[in-house]
């Protein structure tokens, strides 16, 4: 007796169809060519794929090597040319996310390249994704140095950059919203990471000022016993210029000054140096040089909102309050009382040496 097995038609049909991908699936191949306008890639039994046109401009398509194993998503199956059209920058959209959380928590650096500028900073790709690099996050070595601050001057330093090939860090990788913000600032060289193990908060630098700004000025310098004499950089605030309040950094330093600081503050992309630590603070014998009570004479330094700020001598200060100006002179402005660059009598109220503060009153 012979005995016949009926195939099971659904289960081969099944089996079949399940095989053919369709319209959105990600299918895996070789790329077998690549041109400026086109890529073909090898989807074995299902046949030749290409990726055209826009897919070829954008993401990581434009970065295919023949013999490059690629990962793309079906456009469709039969296009206007009979041929099976394919998206790369589809398929690598998530994986291009994940290879990018990857870097920002190993804090890896990665090459970059500056594909334009704004006012706020440089527009970059990673991974085929569009990033921010903001002008707070550049290394001191393309920092915009613009005297006056124009907004207008530094786009015009940040345009020089574009082209420019650099390294940076991760800060942000968030795939929903699509926000990928680098920094080159925290991207810092291997021998600069190696030259800031040879400097501590105290030491005391020699080294020359690089950049005046308006919130300060930049030392480069050389710390001692650094491998290869890699030079760092470090910013002395406006606060830490002078024992003297300062309005203007020009005023204290000029681009290509030698001048000793010390380290007052460390973290791993940031040199925090000071000039005025390195001088006595005037304000340690203030209590031997005024009295509380006394009248002294002083010169208007500036007017602001608040009152008068007037110096006793080179290098004390205080600050006579406008509401004490209202009681002495009812009914007028601050500056139809006193004129800056020019001296008044003043009684001082108090004076606090640590918090490096006189209170002063007008003497009609």
């Amino acid at each position: 007796m012979t005995l016949t097995i009926k195939p099971d038609m659904d289960a081969l049909y099944h089996a079949h169809t399940e095989a053919i991908p369709e319209v959105g699936h990600v299918v895996t191949g070789t790329v077998i060519s690549v041109s400026s306008t086109e890529s073909s890639v090898d989807l074995g039994a299902l046949g030749i794929g290409v990726v055209i046109g826009k897919e070829m401009k954008s993401g990581m398509a434009g970065k295919l090597k023949v013999g490059d194993e690629v990962q793309a998503t079906l456009l469709t199956l039969d296009n206007e040319d009979g041929m099976i059209e394919l998206s790369i920058r589809a398929a690598g959209h998530d994986q291009s996310w994940a290879d990018l959380e990857a870097k920002m928590n190993s804090k890896a650096s990665v090459p970059t390249k500056v594909l334009a500028a704004n006012k706020g900073g440089l527009m970059v790709e990673v991974n085929g994704i569009g990033g921010f690099l903001p002008v707070s996050q550049l290394s001191g070595e393309h920092y915009p140095r613009i005297d006056d601050g124009d907004k207008n001057k530094i786009l015009d330093a940040l345009k020089r950059l574009i082209g420019l090939e650099i390294n940076v860090r991760i800060m942000d990788a968030d795939r929903v919203s699509e926000k990928l913000i680098v920094s080159e600032k925290l991207a810092q060289s291997e021998e600069e990471q190696e030259a800031m193990k040879y400097i501590r908060v105290g030491d005391v630098i020699s080294g020359t000022v690089s950049g005046v700004v308006d919130f300060g000025c930049f030392v480069k310098f050389v710390p001692a016993g650094a491998p290869k004499g890699k030079r760092l950089e470090g910013l002395v605030h406006i606060s830490e210029l002078a024992w003297q309040l300062v309005d203007d950094p020009h005023s204290i330093v000029k681009a290509g000054d030698e001048v000793e600081a010390k380290v007052i503050g460390l973290d791993e992309s940031r040199i925090s140096l000071s000039f005025r630590a390195l001088k006595a603070d005037p304000w340690e014998q203030v209590e031997s040089r005024y009295k509380a009570g006394s009248v002294v004479t002083g010169k208007v330094d500036k007017i602001s909102h608040f009152g008068a700020f007037v110096y006793l001598d080179s290098e004390i200060h205080g600050l006579a309050h406008i509401s004490d100006f209202a009681k002495v002179y009812p009914g007028k402005k601050i500056d139809e009382v006193v004129t800056v660059g020019e001296s008044y009598q003043f009684n001082i109220e108090s004076i606090d040496a640590k918090a490096h503060r006189m209170a002063l009153i007008p003497v009609k």
